[in-house]
């Protein structure tokens, strides 16, 4: 791709595709969560929403296969599902089926800051993934800079999370932390596209040409990134 892709209305009309799927995968893939949530608010009784939260990402898996989209996906979401229905039976603490996507949003909140030291903004990974640039916008410092300052953006939105679902997790309060985890999807699509649109504003008219020698594994530190 050329250097100055991001520009090309193919590469932003991609990641703004990309954005508006996720958003609308989102009502799906939060159904057994959502049924975990209110059947336990409703009944109190771990077992009968333990069911309808497997019975909706049964549903899930075969919604996603009837439409034909990738079994790795609708397999992803029923394997989810799963674990997360075995740590809350196995425990008996309802809270515990929240905990993969607890586990997740730890996981990010100490990998994002040390990808950002590496030079490897995660806004900027995601991106050149969806328009299949993959890490050749490194070769441009301008285009680091933004991909950092997006990346905080989304940054921001996981810390918000964590610090919502945390105390909720640690003081046993399930139908809450259910009604916070419904939104997790939302957050990071919307905290995605907000970053990207950082990233846009801060690129703005730049152009840039990068030697056809150079390699885009070449790492920069962070205060060099951001200066």
């Amino acid at each position: 791709m050329d250097p100055a892709a991001h520009h090309g209305a193919g590469g932003a009309d991609a990641v703004r595709t990309a954005v508006r799927n996720r958003l609308r995968s989102t009502v799906i893939d939060v159904t057994p969560v959502f049924g975990f949530t209110v059947t336990f608010a409703l009944t109190h009784r771990l077992g009968v929403a333990l069911t309808l939260a497997l019975t909706a990402g049964a549903g899930v898996f075969l919604y996603r296969l009837v439409r034909k989209e990738p079994a790795r996906q609708a397999l992803g979401v029923l394997a989810l599902v799963c674990i997360q229905g075995v740590l809350a039976g196995r425990t008996g603490e309802a809270t515990n089926f929240f905990l993969p996507h607890l586990v997740v949003h730890g996981v990010m909140a100490v990998v994002t800051p040390v990808l950002l030291v590496l030079g490897r903004p995660p806004l900027g990974v995601m991106v050149g993934l969806v328009t299949g640039e993959r890490t050749r916008w490194r070769r441009c410092t301008v285009r680091r800079r933004a991909f950092v300052k997006g990346s905080l953006v989304l940054y921001t939105g996981n810390l918000a999370m964590l610090s919502v679902q945390l105390p909720l997790f640690l003081t046993g309060q399930a139908v809450a932390l259910g009604s916070v985890d419904v939104f997790g999807p939302v957050v990071f699509a919307l905290g995605a596209l907000l970053g990207w649109r950082v990233y846009r504003r801060s690129v703005g008219t730049h152009r840039c040409e990068a030697p056809v020698g150079t390699s885009a594994d070449l790492s920069h530190p962070l205060e060099r990134t951001v200066r």
